[in-house]
């Protein structure tokens, strides 16, 4: 008897790992970016964002995110602009049409809180990047937000310029279907 129980619970054990981080579903996503220009603040979005979200807020330690989204989606909202911006000195869409995060650690830091660190890859360089963010679970919607800074010069997007501030503000808010 004592072993068929231990086949059966060896059996099941599988499932329970897997009903900790449960695979969410995006429903719809916001990825928005503003930088200096100029002595102006420039607005701009990147559009079709596509993820693999294993997430359980109990236990984010066992959680895991993979989110990528397409750099010739890039939109300023300035066409001109935009086509400039998608060539090979700043986003070189045509050679690196992906811009991904992939978390290595998830952590607790409040009843809504947490802390990510990320592989952030884009122009083909990777660098680690901590992205606090809160993951809230209301009737109405489920929802990931988060906003972190990066260096556009430690990823090759464009050179020094004495208009064009280095340093970005990404914007995250991710919409997940129940």
């Amino acid at each position: 008897m004592k072993l068929l129980f231990i086949k059966y619970f060896a059996a099941l054990l599988p499932f329970f790992f897997m009903m900790d981080a449960p695979t969410l579903k995006v429903k719809s996503a916001t990825v928005t970016f503003k930088i200096k220009n100029a002595g102006l603040t420039v607005d701009g979005s990147f559009s079709g964002l596509e993820a693999d979200i294993k997430f359980n807020q109990l236990k984010p330690e066992e959680s895991t995110i993979k989110a990528s989204v397409n750099s010739k989606s890039l939109s300023t909202e300035n066409n001109m602009r935009d086509e400039h911006l998608r060539k090979v000195e700043y986003f070189d869409v045509a050679k690196f049409p992906k811009i991904t995060l992939q978390s290595t650690k998830i952590e607790k830091t409040g009843p809504i809180t947490f802390k990510g660190t990320f592989n952030l890859t884009m122009k083909g360089v990777t660098k680690i990047v901590v992205i606090p963010f809160t993951f809230m679970k209301i009737p109405e919607k489920t929802e990931f937000k988060g906003s972190f800074q990066i260096n556009r010069r430690d990823y090759g997007v464009g050179d020094k310029s004495m208009t064009l501030s280095d340093n970005a503000t990404i914007n995250l808010s991710i919409l997940i279907t129940e």
